[in-house]
């Protein structure tokens, strides 16, 4: 990422579309972003699900990624628990936004966002223990493996290991001092 390129998080909107779907119709990084069987969705099929998903509370904390300008991602929280106060994150970049540090800011801006205005005390995600770029950005966003589920996901003609990471707020970097 250039010192010049301002990461920011955003409400979707149909510019976006073009970027967004390339994402979910990346068959080569699905079990990077999946949990379940690779499929080939026609962009209609995408678009329909995308409709679904803005009615359905669960899926209402959802930002694209903007940089300069220009959707390259998004980031979400999802099966938010309003009682006990946490969440499970989820993001994805276009092909070429990794490997720059988009992510990890982009992440650095969710946290702020789940725990400064969504009042959560947790957050936490699952990657694919294969996924060594993806663990990298969420450790220098502040994650902590948690936990381990072996041979949990079939990935590519294999099982992987699940990697479970987690972030309280009283870790997170940008709380205020006590």
């Amino acid at each position: 990422m250039s010192s010049r390129s301002a990461v920011t998080l955003r409400a979707r909107t149909d510019a976006d579309l073009d970027a967004l779907y390339l994402i979910a119709s990346d068959l080569d990084t699905w079990e990077e972003r999946n949990p379940g069987r690779p499929a080939a969705r026609t962009r209609e099929a995408w678009q329909a699900r995308m409709v679904e998903r803005d009615t359905d509370p669960a899926y209402s904390l959802n930002f694209v990624i903007d940089v300069d300008g220009e959707a390259v991602g998004n980031v979400g929280l999802f099966e938010v628990d309003e009682l006990a106060r946490h969440a499970e994150v989820g993001i994805a970049l276009i092909p070429s936004a990794r490997g720059k540090g988009i992510g990890t800011e982009a992440m650095r801006r969710m946290l702020e966002f789940a725990f400064v205005r969504g009042n959560l005390r947790r957050v936490h995600l699952e990657v694919i223990a294969s996924n060594a770029a993806a663990i990298r950005s969420y450790e220098k966003a502040g994650f902590v493996v948690e936990g381990r589920q072996r041979e949990h996901a079939w990935v590519r003609g294999q099982y992987e290991d699940i990697v479970r990471m987690g972030i309280l707020r009283s870790e997170w970097s940008g709380a205020p001092a006590a």
